[in-house]
């Protein structure tokens, strides 16, 4: 036995693992302060009922495998958003609109990018059924960024989109067959196959940037003017102190996302560490329900050194009273008691030990 992992996999070790309980206990404290009550999906359901909850969410992520009991196709989640509609859409269908939910938990992806290798992660977010609008959006985005700053990630960012803009826009200005060509043109931000395509796109490309930039650029189109006005409203409540940035015909990874998507990101981070937007559920009787979320992932955020908070675990020499640490205990420290002769604070990995005085500092 190697002690090896399929690829894509990992083992996250101490003090790593014990940084992971925090980040998430501290995101889910602020989302709980502004009502967001946590919910607990299982990791494995079936997997046509999951499919079919988000609109345009597909499970081309999903590992599937058929249950032994029921002999029906289950999916292993690769993302909790369509399991917290799931339970929004029917054992919490009765419960007054909007729903605020929370939850945390591993994901796990059929395949990884390579931007993203990991197949395995963590997920941690913030849904809020019934509701799409500006207010609905705002309070998602603020809970974010202050669950974030909450647990010491700083220099952050938030990069907003408009997911179904082209479609909006379009109507039956453009032609069918050419509306995916559009759309990868613009992905592309390929000016000159947008132009030959329909020039009065050129703007979208343009106004990518800055938010204040981008959406001075966008302004004199006036199909936008009520949903510029309100992606303005939700930029403003975020506050000062994030970097602002629109591209306003971003698609990827906000397939399921309608007016609004946005994607988070922090100084010293590669790649996102969270997205989120507006979209819609799917109940049994098929209509739509509105809903607005986020999910932050905490791999990027730990693997940068973020988010865990300090290590502090202080030595209590052979004989210390047992009184004396659970009031160090009372007090938040965590304590290692020497258990043998010839224990010391290094080898228990601490950085404090009992003095006379008190906790010290090791040197």
């Amino acid at each position: 036995m190697t002690g090896l992992l399929p690829e894509g996999f990992h083992d996250r070790l101490p003090p790593l693992a014990d940084a992971a309980g925090r980040l998430e206990a501290c995101v889910l404290g602020v989302a709980h302060g502004y009502g967001y009550e946590r919910a607990d999906p299982p990791m494995a359901e079936f997997a046509d009922a999951l499919s079919s909850r988000l609109k345009a969410g597909g499970m081309r992520d999903a590992v599937r495998f058929v249950d032994p009991v029921s002999q029906r196709t289950l999916a292993i989640r690769p993302d909790m958003t369509a399991q917290i509609g799931r339970i929004a859409a029917t054992r919490m269908a009765h419960h007054p609109r909007p729903v605020r939910l929370s939850y945390a938990g591993p994901v796990m992806k059929l395949r990884a990018s390579e931007l993203r290798p990991e197949r395995a992660m963590r997920q941690i977010g913030c849904e809020l059924i019934g509701l799409d609008s500006v207010a609905a959006a705002g309070e998602i985005v603020r809970v974010a960024v202050e669950a974030l700053r909450a647990a010491g990630v700083e220099g952050l960012a938030v990069d907003f989109t408009l997911p179904d803009l082209v479609d909006t826009l379009a109507g039956n200005s453009v032609a069918a067959d050419k509306l995916d060509a559009l759309r990868e043109r613009l992905d592309a931000k390929d000016a000159g196959g947008v132009a030959a395509i329909d020039p009065a796109y050129l703007p979208l490309i343009e106004a990518a940037g800055p938010f204040d930039a981008a959406m001075h650029r966008l302004s004199g189109i006036d199909a936008l003017k009520s949903r510029l006005a309100g992606l303005a409203q939700v930029a403003a409540s975020i506050g000062p102190g994030v970097a602002l940035t629109l591209d306003p015909t971003e698609r990827h990874g906000f397939e399921y996302q309608s007016w609004l998507g946005f994607s988070i990101f922090a100084a010293g981070v590669r790649g996102e560490i969270g997205r989120g937007g507006t979209y819609s559920i799917i109940h049994e009787d098929g209509h739509e329900e509105a809903a607005v979320g986020f999910s932050l992932y905490a791999d990027p955020i730990l693997d940068a050194g973020l988010g865990g908070g300090e290590r502090r675990r202080l030595f209590l020499p052979l004989g210390t009273d047992p009184a004396h640490g659970a009031a160090l205990r009372a007090d938040g420290w965590v304590t290692v008691a020497a258990l043998e002769e010839g224990d010391t604070p290094a080898a228990q990995l601490c950085s404090h030990v009992l003095g006379t005085g008190g906790p010290e500092k090791v040197a």
